[in-house]
């Protein structure tokens, strides 16, 4: 084969190769873009069946910051006896107990949003064992007092955390 018989050769060839590049470069554009299209299908579907989902861990969790909330709490929880060392261990207990029993809901919301709730709720445990360690707290009865009047001034630690959560659930409409 002599060059001017591989000069031609490859001028023949080249309409070809210049038309298999273009089909090449089309058809991966398109299988990129049905891929694409695929996925963004499934993630609507995905996003159709998990709102709901998420929709109610927040409605749980905003029922669990109800239910620990200081004044809520005492309402609901009657001491056992005049001891205030066994309610404030009934009244622990009950909010570790609604704690463990929304543990699961933290898979459906924010990381921010759960830390929120876990301050809450470690800050509401903490108002009680410190109204139970004061001196004028002698019995069941007065550290519900004491309790209650020490949210007069300021507003529950679960209060801020279901306004948190309330603007968390906004941003889905």
């Amino acid at each position: 084969m002599t060059s001017d018989n591989i000069l031609q050769l490859f001028l023949s060839l080249l309409p070809a190769i210049i038309v298999a590049a273009i089909a090449y470069y089309f058809f991966k554009g398109h299988i990129e873009n049905e891929n694409r299209q695929r996925r963004y299908i499934l993630q609507r579907e995905l996003q159709k069946e998990a709102l709901p989902l998420r929709l109610q861990a927040y409605e749980r969790m905003a029922l669990f910051l109800e239910r620990i909330s200081p004044n809520k709490l005492i309402v609901r929880v009657y001491p056992t006896s005049s001891n205030k060392e066994d309610y404030e261990t009934l009244l622990v207990a009950n909010i570790e107990q609604e704690y463990e029993h929304n543990l699961a809901q933290q898979i459906y919301i924010s990381d921010k949003c759960w830390d929120i709730i876990n301050a809450a709720k470690n800050t509401t445990i903490q108002l009680i064992r410190k109204a139970s360690m004061q001196e004028k707290v002698d019995s069941a009865d007065k550290l519900r007092e004491v309790v209650l009047s020490a949210l007069m001034d300021k507003q529950a630690p679960s209060s801020a955390a279901l306004a948190f959560i309330k603007d968390e659930v906004s941003h889905f409409w």
